[in-house]
């Protein structure tokens, strides 16, 4: 059973992510230009996703990684060429074709990107497990119930991204109208990391909680969570 309001939520984000602004994310995640405040965007993103990729192995060979919320797989790529078999899925079937498009020739044999639900049991178990940037989109609860269920299929860690409760990002969010429309994202709900900790001990007790920083550049902020299951 999926965590309260997942699907809703999910729907949203995948007629956002697929058809809104598949465009605009299409060129966030290339060199292509683009505006002042996705510039902002996009060089946090880049240094969330080197933070994260930091906190796996160096030499991930004949491990398997599941990048959820791949987008068009610039993570998945960098994991790959460690040497991890990636599995990377995501709510946008447009990006993820895009991304398919894209993957480089040296690690095309070890990626596969899908169309679908990071949570579906079906899509197995791993080493390892990364989530950066869907979980923003979530309550505390949400997000302890839907790691609930991620860390059970990593055999030794998930590391996931959430929207931190800082007052900057709690202002950002309610005078978000005010931003160009073609400049908004969907829904980002801030959490405190102590109530998310709270929620964490809860729904997964037999984990412990490892690294965490946060990331703020511009417009972007994020902040990342080290979840260890070995």
């Amino acid at each position: 059973m999926h965590p309260p309001g997942w699907q809703a939520t999910r729907a949203r984000l995948t007629d956002y992510f697929d058809r809104t602004a598949y465009d605009a994310w299409a060129a966030m995640t290339s060199d292509a230009p683009v505006s002042k405040i996705r510039a902002t965007v996009r060089a946090g993103r880049t240094e969330m996703r080197n933070t994260l990729l930091s906190w796996l192995p160096a030499d991930l060979s004949g491990r398997r990684l599941l990048d959820a919320g791949c987008g068009t797989g610039m993570l998945a790529i960098e994991a790959a060429r460690r040497g991890a078999t990636v599995v990377g899925v995501d709510v946008s079937p447009q990006l993820v074709a895009t991304g398919m498009e894209r993957l480089p020739e040296d690690v095309r044999d070890r990626i596969t990107l899908v169309a679908g639900d990071m949570l579906d049991p079906a899509l197995g178990d791993f080493d390892h497990i990364v989530s950066m940037d869907v979980l923003i989109h979530y309550e505390a609860d949400e997000i302890a119930a839907a790691t609930a269920k991620l860390a059970g299929r990593a055999r030794h860690s998930l590391i996931f991204t959430f929207a931190p409760g800082t007052p900057l990002l709690r202002t950002a969010r309610a005078v978000g109208r005010l931003f160009p429309k073609s400049d908004r994202s969907p829904t980002i709900i801030p959490v405190g990391h102590g109530h998310l900790k709270a929620n964490l001990a809860r729904a997964v007790p037999h984990a412990r909680l490892g690294r965490d920083t946060r990331v703020s550049r511009g417009f972007y902020t994020s902040h990342a969570q080290e979840v260890l299951t070995a």
